[in-house]
Order: structure tokens, then C-alpha cells, then sequence
């Protein structure tokens, strides 16, 4: 499925650091700094390697104000701050940790979502935006302080390597895995593909622990989940968006209509998803259109203005739709949610989203590093600015759960009472009147992943989802 973007593609940069380092030289040498003779920096210096964004490859053109002489006078007071630290503070610090927290301050003092990406957390937003990394495949939890594996993905390295659901991980190599916390998994369990770990395990119905020896491949991060919640209605979670999301709901679509005959409503889940690529975002909304905009960008810079239009392709198949966000459903979430319910294609359950409506580009620069950078805000179909707003469902339904009253001991049916009538409706005496025809055993219908009672109990929202799915079909066929 192929998305049309228009994509404008140019360089620009400003070579502030450059600017930055010669004052500190310059104020670690003289008292008093010298830098009016500082020339402005007028000259556009590439960075190094193409500007990417959460779209694929794509360079920002120089902004407006590029050509602005530099504010020397703040400069050279960046310069003395620079100099009391270097000499005065209470123990030594180097550079280049002064010059990278003075990058961190200042990205991170214009907008929540700016950022300086070194070391691990550019290596980081990379597994997250691409999904893959070298690990495992195994989906965890903690339990009681240990590692838990929840699933082993099919035909991982951990499912090969006979790695099962339940599994307690109590030691990573030889070291106690006793009170870590989620976080700490990843840096426990990933590595180079190619590499090997040891897990101690902890397995029911085995006395004593055991030992497997898994060797990491590069894995594909799985950002859904798909079931079905009773026969004739699926359910599909997206945990976050990343670049192969979009090909991940369709196959889930095509998988759900296959096994589901006929599949009479979908439930996708966006909540607590904080986001992600933004192209995912519109490939998964194309996956329910078949014409329209899906989202537009807009930004200072000419290429961060950006467009993209639904196909005719519909990998739903028209299935009714329920979308259920929260307060955690953020960025690429909220894209798709405010795309389906402008063009009406789904009706939106849950409570206002997070209300993130920026898009950061990823600039890289040398030496493994990068800046995430705001450059632009999108909008909706119908020009709706999601920043700081969110979008509002169509039915509020606050999280909660639901206990299953049972009939009084008191109550009682007309059936109940002494010498009812019976009755026969007309299908009934049909039925008698009919000729003996050999028993036919239907197919039998697949048991749901989870049952209606547990949707009910355990999640009020996707309760509610599912009851207005049925209303629909209801409605539907009575037309």
C-alpha cells in the first residue's frame, strides 16, 4: 500500500556551536573576553548526513532567519558562565559535558519535545522509530521483582531456544535480576546480534531452576496486538507507531476477516499510545479510507509543510469502527483518531486525548549525536489544531470497572408461575411440520480470546466499545 506525500527536500543548518567553542577558548584564556571581533556566521555549513524525519529521509531548507548576525553580547555572557564554571566550581568538569548540557538547556528550553540525542538515546529513538533491535523477542513483564516473560514471539531466538510464556527470569548471565524495574529490562536483555545470554529460569511444574542460552538476532518490535473479543468482532492494539505498523494492521485486517466470517465490527485501541512515526500514523488510517486528506503539516520552513491523501484501497473492507483513546493516547494516536472521526469513518469512545500536536524532526550530526527538533504542527482534515487541545471523543467513557449484579432470589418470570400458558411462534410449528432431514453439524465456533464477562469486568471501555459495535450491526440489519 503506497502513500502519496509530497515531500520537498533541501539542506540548512546555522553553525552556532562553532561560534560557542571559539568564545569559551577565548574566555579561558583572558580575564576579560574579547569577542565584538567575532565575525556573525553567515555562511551555511552542511550538517553532517541528511536530516531525517519520522517520514523516511527528508532535509529542512534554510529558515528566514539564518542570515541574522549573531547576539554577541549574549554570547559573550555564555562565554564568562562558561569560564566561573570551569574555574570555580567545586570539582573539574571537562568540555565537552559543559558544551552537551549547554545544548541539552537549550533545546530543552524551547518546547517539552526538543531534545539532544547522544550515545544511547539516539540509538534508542532509532529502535524505536525502525522497531527493530538486537534482542530476544520476547514480550516482559515484572512479577514479584523478576523478569516475567509474558510471550516469546513466534520463531524468535528466545521461542527457539525453548523460552516459554510464564518463564521467571531470576538471573541475566549470573547476576540476580531481584527488584528491577521495567525499564531496566531492555539495557538487561539487548545486546549485538550475535551475542549470546544466559537466562536462570524459573519455570511451574520444574523444581529446580534452569539455565538457556539464547543468542540475539535483530528483531522486529511488534507495535499490535490483534484478537478476537467475542465471534464477528475483533479487536486490534497499538502499542505505539513505528515504520512497520502501518503493513502490521493490515495483515491483522486481512487475518481478522479471515478468521472472523463475517467480522460485523473492530475495536482499534490507541490508548496510553504515546505516538510515534507519523507516517504510520497516516498508513493506518489509509487502511480504513479509500479517499480524502488523512493529515497535513505546517512549519516555518517550507519542507516542513507536508500532505497525504487516503488510497482507494480499503484492507477494512468498510467494517463499523470504534476508536478508543484517553488521556495517554498522544501525537500519531491522536492523527488517527481526529482523521477517522472527520470523515466520519469511526465513532470515537474513551476520554480527551493528550493534545500533542507538533511533529519533531530528527537532525543528525557527527559523532553518533542528533538533535530532535519541533518544525512543524499538523492539523486534521477539517484544519483542526490538535496542540494542547486533544481530541474529544464522540462518547465520554471514563475508565472503571463493572460488577455483574445477579437476579434477586425473589425474582420471577411469567414461565416461573403455575399453569402458564405455552405457546409455539410460527418457526416452531414450521419446524414440526417439516420433512425429516438428516442432522447436520454446524462448524464449530471458535472460543474468543477473551470472553464478553471478562471484557466487562476487567475493562469498562471496551465494554462499552463492543456494546455500541453491536447496536450498530443491530441497526444495520434491520434496515
Amino acid at each position: 500500500m503506497k502513500l502519496r506525500a509530497r515531500l520537498p527536500f533541501a539542506v540548512s543548518t546555522l553553525s552556532l556551536c562553532c561560534a560557542l567553542f571559539a568564545a569559551s577558548l577565548q574566555a579561558a584564556d583572558e580575564d576579560t573576553p574579547i569577542l565584538d571581533e567575532l565575525p556573525a556566521l553567515d555562511e551555511q555549513a552542511p550538517i553532517d548526513g541528511p536530516a531525517l524525519d519520522p517520514h523516511g529521509v527528508v532535509a529542512l531548507p534554510a529558515g528566514n532567519d539564518d542570515n541574522q548576525p549573531l547576539p554577541l553580547d549574549d554570547i559573550r555572557i555564555f562565554a564568562q558562565v562558561l569560564h566561573q564554571i570551569r574555574s570555580a566550581y567545586v570539582e573539574p568538569i571537562d568540555d565537552k559535558t559543559l558544551l552537551e548540557n549547554a545544548i541539552k538547556g537549550m533545546l530543552a528550553g524551547i518546547d517539552p519535545h526538543s531534545s539532544y540525542l547522544a550515545g544511547d538515546d539516539y540509538d534508542e529513538l532509532q529502535e524505536t522509530t525502525t522497531g527493530e533491535f538486537g534482542g530476544l523477542g520476547v514480550e516482559v513483564g515484572i512479577e514479584n521483582g523478576f523478569i516475567k516473560i509474558i510471550a516469546p514471539m513466534d520463531g524468535s531466538p528466545a521461542e527457539r531456544a525453548g523460552v516459554k510464556a510464564g518463564d521467571l527470569i531470576i538471573k541475566v548471565d549470573g547476576k540476580p535480576t531481584g527488584d528491577v524495574t521495567l525499564a531496566d529490562t531492555s539495557e538487561l536483555l539487548r545486546g549485538p546480534p550475535g551475542s549470546n545470554i544466559t537466562l536462570t529460569i524459573l519455570r511451574q511444574g520444574v523444581s529446580e531452576p534452569f539455565e538457556i542460552t539464547v543468542t540475539r538476532e535483530i528483531i522486529k518490535a511488534r507495535s499490535i496486538r490483534y484478537r478476537a473479543l467475542e465471534p464477528g468482532y475483533g479487536y486490534i492494539r497499538i502499542s505505539q507507531f513505528s515504520a512497520n505498523t502501518g503493513n502490521e494492521v493490515v495483515d491483522a485486517l486481512g487475518k481478522l476477516h479471515e478468521e472472523q466470517q463475517p467480522l460485523k465490527g473492530l475495536v482499534l485501541d490507541l490508548r496510553n499510545n504515546p505516538g510515534g512515526v507519523l507516517q504510520a500514523a497516516a498508513q493506518v488510517v489509509d487502511a480504513f479510507l479509500t479517499e480524502g486528506l488523512i493529515v497535513y503539516t505546517q512549519g516555518r520552513v517550507p519542507g516542513a509543510d507536508l500532505r497525504f491523501d487516503a488510497n482507494a484501497d480499503d484492507p477494512s473492507r468498510g467494517v463499523p469502527l470504534v476508536v478508543l483513546i484517553d488521556g495517554g493516547s498522544a501525537s500519531a494516536s491522536e492523527i488517527v483518531a481526529g482523521a477517522l472521526q472527520d470523515h466520519h469513518r469511526a465513532i470515537i469512545i474513551g476520554t480527551r486525548s493528550f493534545g500533542k500536536g507538533s511533529v519533531q524532526t530528527v537532525l543528525p550530526l557527527a559523532s553518533n549525536r542528533a538533535i530532535k527538533l519541533t518544525t512543524a504542527l499538523y492539523y486534521t482534515p477539517s484544519g483542526r489544531s490538535i496542540q494542547a487541545r486533544g481530541i474529544e471523543p464522540d462518547i465520554t467513557v471514563h475508565r472503571g470497572q463493572v460488577t455483574r449484579i445477579p437476579d434477586s432470589l425473589t425474582t420471577y418470570r411469567e414461565s416461573d408461575l403455575n399453569r402458564h400458558i405455552e405457546t409455539r411462534d410460527q418457526a416452531e410449528i414450521e419446524a414440526d411440520e417439516a420433512v425429516d432431514t438428516p442432522e447436520v453439524t454446524p462448524p464449530a465456533t471458535p472460543r474468543p480470546a477473551i470472553s464478553a464477562e471478562d471484557v466487562l469486568v476487567a475493562d469498562y471501555q471496551l465494554n462499552e466499545a463492543l456494546n455500541v459495535l453491536k447496536g450498530l450491526n443491530i441497526m444495520q440489519t434491520r434496515r
